[in-house]
């Protein structure tokens, strides 16, 4: 078979830097995406008319996990991490060609130091992920009302409560300027209990859990079948 080399269009630039707590699918999360595009090959007319559309699809390299290859079989972290299923059946970042595939919000195009970006949000990807493709969603085509899956009877998100500490209400309030997201994307990340399946089991963990978003350290637990933030730590290199 052919070989076909395939050159990034640009990269996107999200809260998420690191893969632990990124959101399972696109759009649990209202987290904001960045778009910048290769100048090599960008042209402002590659977006005309992207406005028309709601939604758009992007294409991605899983570039964190391209060293790894793949197998046929893959653990599913929703069906508690030791099941397997078919690569071709799940969305696992180990694939043949590394590519992901998002249907996230368009959020519009703007100028940031002179340079083409395109907003988005709900994204589901790693800070810095290369990009691939954008292709607009087509309501009519990609939305199939008699689409079925199994995976969410056998292991539903969670949808915990999440409560914050006074230390680290007091942390948000001093940066709500600079971040007026913060805090939703603190909870919309954090009540879907991002610990492995079978510890989501346990309503009470002592372990303190960290999370990396934008430049802070997200520090949780879980108590009572709630999300406890206990602390919000400013790391001192912002990415």
């Amino acid at each position: 078979m052919h070989h076909h080399h395939i050159t990034p269009i640009g990269e996107i630039h999200t809260p998420f830097q690191q893969k632990f707590a990124i959101p399972r699918q696109p759009n649990l999360a209202n987290a904001l995406g960045q778009i910048t595009f290769n100048a090599e090959i960008f042209h402002p007319e590659m977006l005309r008319g992207i406005e028309q559309f709601s939604h758009l699809w992007l294409v991605f390299i899983f570039h964190q996990t391209l060293d790894r290859g793949f197998k046929p079989l893959v653990k599913a972290p929703r069906l508690g991490g030791n099941r397997k299923t078919g690569v071709f059946a799940s969305r696992s970042t180990h694939r043949p060609n590394n590519l992901g595939l998002s249907v996230v919000k368009n959020a519009g195009i703007a100028t940031i130091n002179g340079e083409t970006v395109l907003h988005v949000r709900g994204v589901d990807i790693l800070h810095g992920t290369p990009l691939v493709d954008i292709k607009p969603y087509l309501p009519y085509a990609d939305c199939i009302s008699e689409a079925r899956e199994q995976l969410t009877l056998a292991a539903d998100i969670p949808s915990r409560n999440v409560q914050f500490s006074e230390g680290a209400t007091n942390t948000l309030a001093k940066f709500v300027g600079r971040y007026p997201d913060l805090h939703e994307l603190i909870v919309d990340v954090l009540k879907q209990d991002p610990r492995p399946a079978y510890k989501q089991k346990e309503h009470s963990d002592p372990k303190i859990y960290k999370v990396q978003l934008y430049h802070f350290d997200i520090h949780w637990m879980v108590t009572d079948a709630e999300v406890v933030v206990t602390d919000i730590v400013e790391l001192s290199s912002q990415p």
